[in-house]
């Protein structure tokens, strides 16, 4: 299975400080994915909501998200307590309990 990188909080687990991260093999996958699907008409978010987007940060509430498509979902067992979720041009590694973006793969719907 795809287990998210844990940075920090030492031993793997997960402690202040601890950062969640997509492997860079999982990250090129899901580049890859979206590639090979082609143009989706998803449009940019505003730069002021974009912004908003960041490591550590909570998703605004609101914020229109997609889940992305079930083959990309099917192709990876990402860790217990976390999804992907397609916001804009990206896609976001998002912590489920809490809303917390763990990852962003910028501009990578087409």
């Amino acid at each position: 299975p795809v287990e998210a990188q844990r940075r920090g909080g030492g031993g793997g687990e997960r402690g202040p400080g601890a950062e969640v991260t997509l492997p860079a093999d999982v990250r090129l996958r899901i580049q890859s994915f979206y590639d090979e699907r082609g143009a989706t008409g998803a449009q940019a978010l505003p730069p002021g909501i974009r912004r908003n987007l960041e490591r550590g940060k909570s998703l605004p509430p609101g914020i229109a998200k997609r889940s992305p498509p079930p083959a990309l979902s099917a192709s990876l067992d990402l860790a217990d307590g976390f999804e992907l979720v397609e916001v804009g041009l990206d896609v976001l590694l998002v912590e489920v309990a809490t809303n917390i973006i763990h990852d962003v793969l910028e501009n990578v719907i087409r």
